[in-house]
């Protein structure tokens, strides 16, 4: 998807984005707040203007794709069946040219091309009980914390919310760094123990086997820690070495691999107020999670912007995957009525209980397969409400009628999410760079894989050009 390149902004550039960011969401905020289950309980539909009604009805799936997302399937030719409003192509341009682009310089072969499940560029032992997606982001954002490492001299590695240690393993056990993973939950931590001594025995075969074709760069495993990081205080643990370095100092380099909510915060003030850290290389997500006030915003200049407020609808709409959504458009499964039968859910949910608003539904199975009455019937079930209400089928209908226009509305908020999680990184960028750090924003996953692919590298002494290294793809 097109964007602005997050990469070698000047300040003035990051606080002109962000004056432009928080006028457009400002514009749309109405949009991005609205709750898609009450598509037909607020009327949504009718909160559009009516060219853009016009020009998005009877739409179907794989067009709102090409047309309103811009994301053509393979081969396929834009072509508008009518002459679009200006109002909703400016939108529609601006929401491409003020995000950050998340499409990575380099262009590697795909790593999954033989085989869907294993990356090829990670070595078996290390591929054992991790998905594909976390293959792909242990091995990009651990081959980018060792360039990192090195370019910064740091003597060892503090990896936070580390979870079952799949990262931490790669770093220390594959690439040779010294690395620390603390985690939360003690659950965790033993079960990242446990498959420590796994891979030490799995790799230890090998080396037997064919040592001169294995090549460990270290038999030193993880230190693990069970520890909880308060992103309000400074947390010692992080900050201790596990040894001393020949200089006398330790020099920290700090990650998290979609380090969640606050935990994302806690890493930029550990790394801003803390001598021993000298790099950060972070990826954020669940941006709902972020308390407020004090996980945004954290910079000064986008606290003294007008409509900076990001609600949590707002931040929540951010951490969607929009080119899975698109993906999802073009093969226009029977799964996208989901959001329709869950807004007609609502409206006989209120009819039966006014007072009962947007109430969390476990999840239905194999909705697709359903009548909608049917799944009403599920759905009353599961809040606890009598199933055998008496239905007004003729409005259940007529609310089915209407699946792509709840569709085109979701697509619209989609297609603004981006600029919401756009605002909240670049309000990170311009909180280091306002205490005089360096830091850049890098695509470092395949959005197609992991949506979330922004890393924030940050470091307290200029690097100049070596940000470029980071990006490439080693061959």
């Amino acid at each position: 998807m097109p964007g602005v390149s997050a990469r070698g902004l000047s300040l003035e550039e990051r606080r002109q984005l962000a004056v432009n960011l928080t006028r457009v969401l400002s514009l749309y905020r109405s949009i991005l707040d609205a709750y898609i289950i009450e598509f037909f309980t607020d009327n949504l539909w009718g909160t559009l203007p009516c060219s853009w009604q016009e020009a998005l009805d009877g739409l179907n799936p794989p067009q709102l794709a090409t047309q309103l997302l811009g994301m053509p399937g393979e081969g396929e030719v834009v072509r508008y069946r009518s002459v679009w409003p200006l109002t909703l192509l400016a939108l529609k341009s601006t929401a491409y040219a003020l995000a950050f682009t998340r499409t990575p310089k380099f262009q590697a072969p795909s790593e999954f091309r033989e085989n869907p499940s294993q990356s090829s560029r990670l070595k078996a032992p290390f591929r054992k009980h991790v998905r594909p997606k976390k293959q792909h982001e242990i091995r990009r954002l651990g081959e980018l914390v060792k360039k990192l490492s090195d370019l910064t001299g740091c003597t060892q590695v503090v990896d936070v919310g580390s979870g079952q240690g799949h990262l931490s393993r790669f770093m220390s056990l594959g690439l040779g760094l010294k690395v620390k993973s603390i985690e939360g939950d003690q659950r965790l931590v033993e079960r990242a123990q446990h498959l420590d001594q796994e891979l030490l025995q799995t790799l230890g075969k090998e080396e037997k086997r064919s040592p001169q074709v294995v090549q460990t760069h270290s038999h030193r495993s993880p230190h693990h820690v069970a520890q909880w990081v308060d992103p309000r205080t400074l947390c010692e643990e992080v900050l201790l070495p596990l040894e001393t370095s020949p200089q006398g100092e330790a020099r920290l380099l700090l990650t998290g691999l979609h380090a969640c909510g606050d935990l994302s915060v806690a890493l930029l003030r550990h790394f801003s107020s803390c001598p021993e850290v000298v790099a950060l290389a972070s990826v954020g997500c669940c941006y709902m999670k972020l308390s407020d006030p004090g996980g945004y915003p954290l910079s000064q200049w986008v606290a003294a912007l007008p409509g900076h407020e990001l609600s949590y609808r707002l931040r929540e709409g951010a951490c969607h995957a929009l080119e899975e959504y698109a993906e999802r458009l073009q093969r226009a499964g029977p799964g996208l009525r989901t959001h329709c039968y869950r807004a007609a859910l609502e409206t006989v949910i209120r009819h039966v209980q006014p007072k009962l608003r947007r109430p969390g539904v476990q999840g239905i199975p194999r909705v697709h397969e359903l009548k909608i009455e049917e799944y009403v019937q599920r759905g009353l079930q599961r809040v606890g409400l009598d199933p055998q209400l008496p239905l007004n089928l003729a409005a259940l209908q007529a609310h089915q009628a209407q699946e792509n226009r709840v569709v085109a509305f979701f697509s619209l908020a989609l297609l603004l999410a981006p600029l919401v999680e756009t605002l909240i990184l670049l309000d990170r960028l311009l909180f280091l760079q306002e205490q005089g750090f360096h830091s850049e924003l890098l695509p470092i996953f395949s959005p197609e894989l992991s949506p979330r692919n922004l890393v924030l590298v940050a470091t307290k002494r200029p690097l100049g050009q070596a940000f470029s290294v980071l990006e490439t793809e080693d061959a």
